[in-house]
């Protein structure tokens, strides 16, 4: 067994990222330079390589918003009968 830490590491070319994300390489090299993914400069040249794992995990939050964005929507169109004046009122004016 290796000590190496970067031996399960799988990296990508940012247009191969791009292509997952379906957005363009600047909007890759943006998520980079924001942290929102994890992004390294390797070989000779030095070229962008993006890590594997920090795609799946920016997908599983980018699923998690819009899960609690779609909540949120829910929640603000529900019907409340005393607020939409059908149905019994317990604390009249």
């Amino acid at each position: 067994m290796s000590d190496d830490p970067t031996s399960g590491t799988r990296l990508l070319a940012p247009a191969q990222v791009g292509e997952v994300l379906g957005v363009s390489v600047d909007e890759v090299m943006a998520l980079v330079m924001e942290g929102r993914l994890r992004g390294m400069r390797v070989g000779v040249p030095a070229r962008w390589r993006v890590d594997a794992t920090s795609v799946s995990e920016y997908l599983d939050e980018q699923s998690e918003e819009a899960r609690r964005m779609a909540l949120w929507r829910q929640s603000q169109t529900a019907s409340f009968p005393e607020l939409w004046g059908t149905g019994f009122v317990r604390n009249p004016d």
